[in-house]
């Protein structure tokens, strides 16, 4: 199971990676620090069900932080799109 963080930690590193070329920072940040706190936490050798309980936390804070997001602070935008436009008015 602490494999499996490792591949998480590769994971969030390649998101990281591709937000800061992309010049997202702040998600880079982010993602940077998952990546620390996955492979962190995998050489710490914890038991198999401790593993699978932060997964689970993890998933569960993200998923809540996620709909926050889109709901209460991602600004609205479909005025500014044109394909939308296009579509709405046909």
């Amino acid at each position: 199971m602490a494999r499996m963080y490792r591949v998480l930690g590769f994971w969030t590193l390649m998101i990281a990676l591709m937000a800061a070329w992309g010049g997202l920072t702040n998600m880079a940040l982010i993602f940077f620090a998952e990546t620390a706190i996955f492979v962190a936490l995998s050489y710490i050798n914890l038991s198999e069900r401790t593993y699978m309980l932060l997964f689970a936390a993890y998933m569960v804070f993200s998923f809540v932080g996620f709909f926050y997001y889109a709901f209460f602070i991602m600004p609205l935008g479909g005025e500014q799109h044109e394909a939308l436009a296009a579509l709405l008015t046909l």
